[in-house]
C-alpha cells in the first residue's frame, strides 16, 4: 500500500474513530440524563398523586377512581397503592405499553433502568398505605434516538469538512512526492531533470537530495558516455586520420550489404596516395601525413552529411567510401577528386591520388565488391596527379522494368496478402529462444516464389509502401503468436514513421489481438530512427508500449554513445550491430569496448542483444561480456531448448 494511501487510511480511521467515539459518548450522557429525568418525574407524579389520595380521608371508593383518572390521564406503565399492612389495595397496568420510534436494536443496545416513584398517602396523622408509580419509557428511547441521529450527522458534516481539509493538504504533499517519482521514473529513462523545491521542510529536503542525484546521476552518464567515445575511436578508429580502420570497416560494410532495407544499387569508392614511401622520403613525414589528413577530412564529410555511408582507411595509403544510394558513385567521386586536388595542390606537384569507383547490385558478394573497385583504381594509378576511373553497373530490373511495374507489382501483393513471415530464433545463454526475429517476405509474382526483403524493400521505401509491408508483417505476427504464444518481434522501417496514420492503425491492431499475443509482440527500428524520428519514436511508445507492446533498437553501433536522446524514447532493449560484435573473440579491446556499452545500456534498464553473431568463439565471448541474448547465423544453427 503506497503512502498516501496509509495517510489517507489513517485520516479516514482517526475521522471515523472521532465520529463513533462522540456520537456513543454523546448518547451515553443523554441516556444517563434521561434516565434521571424520568426517575425525578416517577417521584414527583408519586407524590402529587399521593398528596391528592391524602385528601379524601381515607374513603377507598374515592382513592380508586382518583387514582384510575390519574392513570387514565397520565402517561404511566403501572400504579400501585398498598394499605399501611403492605397489602395491595389497588393495581392498573398498560395492557399494550407504548411502542418507542426507535429501531428495536437501539432499544435493546441501550436499556433505561428507571426506578418507580413512591410516596407515603396519609389521613392527618395516620398512615393509610404508598402509592407506586412508574411512567412509560417509549419517549424517553424515542427522543435518546432524536437526539443521536442529530448529533451523529453532526458530527458527521464536521468529519466530511476535516477529510476535505485533510485531502487538500495530502494533495499539497504528494504534489512533491509524485515529482520525485517523476524525477527516480526519467533517471531511469535516461531524463535528468531538476525541479523547484517546495515550502513545506520535510519535502524541500527530499527534493533537495532528488535533484542532486540527478545531477550527479546526469554527470556520472555523460563521463561514461565519453569515455565510450573515446574508447570507441581507440579501437575501432585510425589514430591519425579518425576514420574507421580497416577491419571495422569491411565489418560496417558487410553489414550494409546483408541488411534488406538497403538500396537495390550502391556505390564503392576506393583511394590510394600515389607512392606513399617516395613522398616520406620527398616531402617528409610532416607533409605526408598532411595529405593523408587531407584525403580523410575530404571523406569524412559524406558520413557526417548522408546517413548510411561509410568512410575508412585501409591500409597507409587506401582509403574507401561506401555510398548506399544507386546513381549517385559518379557525381560523388568527381566532387571528391574536385575536392582533393584543390586540396593537395599546396604540398606540390609531385602528390597524387587515384581513385577507383564502381556501383554495382547489393547482392553481390564483398569479394565481387573490392574486385571491381581494386581493378578501377588500378588503371587510375596510370596517370598523373589526381586520377578518376568510374565503372558503373548495368541497368537494374527496376530500370528495366519500369518504377511504375514495381510498385504495382508490390501494391498487389501486400493488396492480396502473398505474404509470410520467416522465423530466426533470438536465444538467452541456456538455449532458450527469448523471441523469433520475423522478417517479412512477398510474393511479387502470383505463380512465382517469395521474394525477401533485399529484393522489393528498397523499392517500397521509395515508393511510400513500406508503412503497408510493416503494418501486414505486424497482423502476421500477432496472428501466429495467437496460434502458438511465441514471442515475436517484426522490423518497422524508419521512413515508415514518416506515415501519420501508422502509429494509429498499428495501436488498432494490437488493441483487436488478446492480452497474450500483445505481450509477446516487439517492433524494431534501426538505429537512424533514434535521431531521424524521435518525437515520432516516443509516440510510438506512448501509444503501444502501454497495451504490452516492446520496442528494440537494431543495428544499434558506435553511436549509441553520440545519442544523447536515444534512452528518453522508451525502449526496452537494444540490438548491437555485426559490426561491433564481430570478431569480439579475437579482440580483447573489442571485447571492452563491448562490455562499456553493455554496461551503459544494462545502467538505463535495458536487455542487450548481439545480431549477425556467426561464430561460436564470439558468441563465448558475448555471453561473457553478459549480454542477454544473441541472433545470427550461430544461434539459428543451436539446438534450441523447449
Amino acid at each position: 500500500m503506497s503512502l498516501i494511501r496509509q495517510i489517507w487510511c489513517l485520516v479516514l480511521g482517526a475521522v471515523l474513530a472521532s465520529v463513533l467515539g462522540g456520537v456513543a459518548v454523546s448518547t451515553w450522557s443523554l441516556r444517563e440524563l434521561l434516565q434521571t429525568q424520568a426517575q425525578l418525574k416517577n417521584a414527583d407524579n408519586a407524590n402529587a398523586l399521593a398528596l391528592a389520595l391524602s385528601q379524601q380521608k381515607g374513603d377507598a371508593e374515592l382513592m380508586s377512581l382518583l387514582i384510575s383518572a390519574q392513570f387514565d390521564a397520565g402517561a404511566y406503565e403501572s400504579v400501585r397503592w398498598r394499605d399501611g399492612g403492605g397489602a395491595q389495595v389497588f393495581e392498573r397496568h398498560l395492557e399494550t405499553p407504548q411502542v418507542a420510534h426507535a429501531p428495536r436494536w437501539f432499544v435493546a443496545l441501550l436499556p433505561l433502568e428507571v426506578a418507580p416513584g413512591v410516596a407515603k398517602v396519609s389521613d392527618g396523622w395516620k398512615a393509610v398505605g404508598e402509592i407506586e408509580l412508574r411512567g412509560q419509557t417509549g419517549y424517553v428511547h424515542e427522543a435518546l434516538w432524536r437526539a443521536t441521529l442529530s448529533t451523529a450527522s453532526w458530527l458527521l458534516l464536521v468529519g466530511l469538512v476535516t477529510g476535505v481539509a485533510a485531502a487538500v493538504v495530502l494533495a499539497r504533499l504528494r504534489r512533491p512526492l509524485d515529482t520525485a517519482v517523476r524525477q527516480a521514473e526519467g533517471v531511469t529513462q535516461g531524463r535528468f531533470e531538476t525541479v523547484l523545491e517546495p515550502r513545506v521542510p520535510e519535502m524541500r529536503k527530499l527534493t533537495s537530495a532528488m535533484n542532486t542525484m540527478v545531477v550527479r546521476t546526469r554527470q556520472m552518464f555523460e563521463a561514461q558516455a565519453e569515455q565510450l567515445r573515446t574508447l570507441h575511436h581507440q579501437l575501432l578508429c585510425d589514430e591519425l586520420t579518425g576514420l574507421s580502420h580497416r577491419r571495422q570497416f569491411v565489418a560496417e560494410l558487410n553489414s550494409a550489404l546483408e541488411r534488406d532495407d538497403g538500396p537495390l544499387r550502391a556505390g564503392l569508392v576506393l583511394l590510394r596516395l600515389k607512392d606513399l614511401q617516395g613522398l616520406n622520403q620527398r616531402l617528409g613525414h610532416g607533409a605526408t601525413d598532411q595529405a593523408l589528413v587531407a584525403i580523410a577530412q575530404a571523406l569524412r564529410v559524406y558520413p557526417e552529411q548522408v546517413r548510411g555511408c561509410l568512410a575508412g582507411r585501409l591500409n597507409g595509403s587506401d582509403f574507401a567510401l561506401w555510398l548506399p544510394a544507386p546513381n549517385v558513385v559518379g557525381d560523388t567521386a568527381q566532387a571528391l577528386a574536385d575536392a582533393l586536388r584543390a586540396g593537395l595542390q599546396n604540398l606540390g606537384a609531385g602528390v597524387g591520388v587515384a581513385l577507383g569507383a564502381v556501383e554495382l547490385m547489393r547482392d553481390q558478394p564483398m569479394s565481387a565488391w573490392f574486385a571491381a573497385a581494386d581493378a578501377a583504381l588500378a588503371k587510375a594509378e596510370q596517370g598523373e596527379g589526381v586520377v578518376l576511373e568510374l565503372r558503373e553497373a548495368p541497368p537494374s530490373d527496376e530500370v528495366a522494368q519500369g518504377e511504375r511495374a514495381w510498385r504495382a507489382l508490390i501494391s498487389d501483393a501486400l493488396a492480396q496478402q502473398r505474404s509470410r513471415l520467416l522465423e530466426f530464433p533470438l536465444i538467452g545463454r541456456e538455449r532458450q529462444v527469448l523471441h523469433l526475429e520475423c522478417p517479412l517476405q512477398l510474393k511479387l509474382n502470383p505463380v512465382g516464389e517469395f521474394e525477401p526483403a533485399a529484393r522489393w524493400l528498397p523499392l517500397a521505401l521509395r515508393h511510400r509502401l513500406s508503412a503497408e509491408a510493416d503494418l501486414q508483417a505486424l497482423a502476421l505476427a500477432l496472428q501466429a503468436t495467437q496460434q502458438d504464444q511465441r514471442a515475436r518481434c517484426v522490423n518497422v522501417a524508419p521512413a515508415t514513421l514518416n506515415d501519420g496514420s501508422f502509429i494509429a492503425r498499428a495501436r488498432e491492431l494490437v488493441q483487436a489481438a488478446p492480452a497474450s499475443a500483445r505481450r509477446a509482440i516487439g517492433l524494431e527500428l534501426a538505429e537512424p530512427a533514434a535521431v531521424q524520428h524521435f518525437e515520432t519514436l516516443q509516440e510510438l511508445g506512448r501509444q503501444l508500449r502501454p497495451l504490452g507492446v516492446q520496442l528494440g533498437l537494431e543495428h544499434a553501433g558506435a553511436g549509441l554513445a553520440q545519442i544523447d536522446r536515444l534512452f528518453q524514447a522508451g525502449l526496452d532493449y537494444v540490438k548491437l550491430d555485426s559490426s561491433v560484435v564481430s570478431g569480439v573473440s579475437a579482440d580483447v579491446a573489442r571485447a571492452a569496448f563491448v562490455r562499456s556499452l553493455v554496461v551503459m545500456l544494462r545502467s538505463l534498464s535495458l536487455k542487450v542483444y548481439a545480431e549477425g553473431v556467426t561464430d561460436a568463439l564470439d558468441a563465448q565471448a558475448l555471453w561473457d561480456c553478459e549480454l542477454d541474448g544473441i541472433t545470427g547465423p550461430w544461434a539459428s544453427a543451436q539446438e534450441i531448448k523447449p
